[in-house]
């Protein structure tokens, strides 16, 4: 009689021993595709490359131009084409003559592709990296906000 025991005894075992085995199979396949696996998604830009447009920019508009409502109206337009505006208000000075776009991050791309949205020549794309703000672009409106794409 001891004999079937032992058989279902050793059955048992043996399914156990197998459900393991293939557990650490899966664990080191994971382990491996993980090393292994490119770490940038697919469709999104790589971090470490500063020239790479990221799939959101974000930006901030500043009037300064004293004319109120430009700061707002420039907004719903960034918006519209597909931009993150952030921030909205006046800037310091009402006096600016020409718009112009800030890089803030050090990633010209993402500054030319707001200043191309708002028909800003890119001559005035300026780099002024600041770390304080959590953004990729300042915009500011000058009094050459009728020659602007929102404003047309």
């Amino acid at each position: 009689m001891p004999e079937p025991r032992r058989r279902s005894g050793s059955v048992l075992l043996n399914t156990l021993l197998l459900v393991l085995g293939l557990g650490v199979l899966l664990l080191g396949w994971g382990l491996v595709t993980r090393f292994t696996a490119s770490t940038t998604a697919p469709g999104r830009a790589d971090e470490a490359s500063p020239q790479a447009v990221p799939s959101v920019i974000q930006v901030e508009v500043r009037n300064g131009s004293g004319i109120s409502g430009l700061a707002a109206r420039t907004l719903t337009f960034l918006r519209n084409e597909g931009f993150d505006v952030v921030q909205v208000g006046d800037y310091s000075r009402r006096d600016i003559e020409h718009s112009v776009v800030y890089d803030r991050v050090g990633n010209h791309e993402a500054a030319v592709s707001v200043a191309r949205a708002l028909g800003i020549p890119e001559s005035r794309v300026v780099q002024e990296v600041r770390e304080d703000f959590y953004l990729d672009a300042s915009v500011i409106i000058g009094l050459d906000y009728q020659e602007l794409r929102p404003f047309q």
